[in-house]
């Protein structure tokens, strides 16, 4: 675990010096390089990468929340930044540097009325497991062991200001402009609130486990409502292995089917009964019970799927449907991937891309069967981000597409990498996921 931070910039002067900070350092890495290139003829672009990567991240540690969320979630698509920001950037799915004990004592204190030596059995000083928003300690209630999942001070408080710092960052590591990533960081900050909220956690977690009850495979803990409030959630201690660590070791084919049609099928339930999902697939949200049970330990990001959304989205998921020119018309219109601003010549570039990439993306669901070992699939869909990110006719096209493409897609890639790295094939048609529904 990384050295403990005793503090953290919570006001906006303080965290807006850490982000001028951090450019500083960015412009100085810039300077060193090109001072080089000056003598060598040529700029190291993969080692300035690097530098560039593990400053902007070390800065982010120490900001945690959303500044740290952010490169969760970037570290999360490998192919919209380049490899040394996306390596360092996944360090923040696993781990961050954890805060220190007393002000995990305070944040407790000031949520439940007491200290966690006058509510717990036994409480670990040690955090168990630091991530963006908080960090989780393992202790014992009444006999029973229990995690107590503790959010960093003023994780709530900055995070629209901090999203105004990271803007320019991310504008340049993603190459777009202002106006349009506008619309779409509202639909990030709108999510990033709600993840900061642990009292809508906790409802949101009662429910999925409620709703969720009957898939197979899958067990969740239990929540704890008298011991939790708006910045500490406690439920019982779920044994076994991180899914990121059980994946580092070796499994049998079996074991490592199991979880991922476990994975699989709850996603599609999730998706097609109860019209919502966990919106945050990465592998720290999961536990690998002796048994290979998926325990599900996260529900701080919840996407809500409204039907307007759903079912154009999964209409244009069939091939046949992609055939059809004038479906594929109304349908872009009603996902906003085609603007009623668009010139005749905009409209058919817009959508020979997308339907390409929709083909290519949905191609798992097109088949009772799909292999996502095969490492040719990826390669194709990072193939088709480089070709979109330089042609330069796309570069001049206004942003596009419903902000509930966001984390409707990030969940689906999150699914798609997860599987890919269990090596696994999937029973995906989706006729299976409807018998799904009417089992559940």
């Amino acid at each position: 675990m990384s050295e403990e931070l005793d503090r953290i910039p919570i006001g906006k002067v303080r965290r807006a010096g850490k982000f001028i900070t951090t450019g500083a350092k960015v412009g100085g890495n810039y300077a060193k390089h090109y001072a080089k290139a000056m003598i060598n003829g040529s700029v190291d672009q993969e080692e300035l990468d690097k530098d560039n990567a593990k400053d902007i991240y070390s800065s982010l540690s120490e900001l945690k929340g959303s500044a740290l969320k952010m490169a969760q979630l970037l570290s999360m698509d490998q192919n919209v930044l380049p490899k040394a920001y996306s390596d360092k950037f996944t360090m923040a799915q696993y781990s961050a540097p954890p805060l220190s004990y007393p002000l995990v004592k305070k944040t407790i204190m000031s949520n439940l009325g007491n200290y966690p030596n006058e509510i717990f059995d036994s409480f670990s000083s040690k955090a168990s497991n630091a991530a963006s928003m908080g960090q989780v300690h393992k202790a014992k209630l009444n006999g029973e062991e229990v995690a107590v999942k503790v959010q960093y001070p003023g994780v709530g408080d900055s995070i629209k200001s901090d999203l105004k710092l990271a803007k320019p960052f991310a504008l340049s590591l993603m190459k777009v402009s202002a106006k349009d990533i506008d619309p779409y960081l509202k639909e990030v900050e709108e999510k990033l609130l709600e993840e900061a909220d642990y009292e809508l956690e906790l409802k949101q977690s009662l429910e999925f486990a409620k709703l969720c009850k009957n898939v197979p495979n899958v067990e969740f803990p239990q929540y704890l409502p008298q011991h939790s409030g708006k910045q500490v959630l406690t439920m019982t201690w779920l044994s076994g292995v991180p899914l990121g660590e059980w994946m580092k070791s070796e499994h049998s084919l079996e074991a490592r089917q199991l979880i991922g049609q476990t994975l699989w099928d709850f996603y599609m339930y999730q998706i097609h009964h109860l019209k919502m999902m966990n919106a945050d697939p990465h592998p720290g949200n999961y536990i690998i019970n002796e048994s290979n049970r998926l325990g599900v330990i996260d529900f701080g990001c919840v996407k809500h799927v409204p039907s307007d959304f759903y079912e154009p989205y999964f209409k244009l998921a069939k091939h046949e449907v992609l055939d059809d020119e004038k479906q594929v018309r109304e349908l872009f219109q009603e996902l906003e991937i085609i603007l009623p601003s668009d010139s005749e010549k905009e409209e058919k570039l817009v959508t020979n891309m997308f339907v390409d990439l929709i083909r290519l993306v949905a191609r798992p669901i097109n088949y009772d069967e799909f292999d996502f070992s095969d490492n040719a699939f990826f390669e194709e869909i990072y193939q088709m981000g480089e070709i979109i990110s330089k042609d330069p006719e796309l570069k001049k096209l206004q942003a596009r597409g419903s902000r509930h493409f966001i984390y409707f897609n990030r969940t689906f890639f999150g699914l798609y990498n997860i599987l890919n790295n269990l090596k696994v094939k999937i029973k995906t048609n989706k006729s299976s996921f409807l018998k799904l529904t009417e089992q559940y």
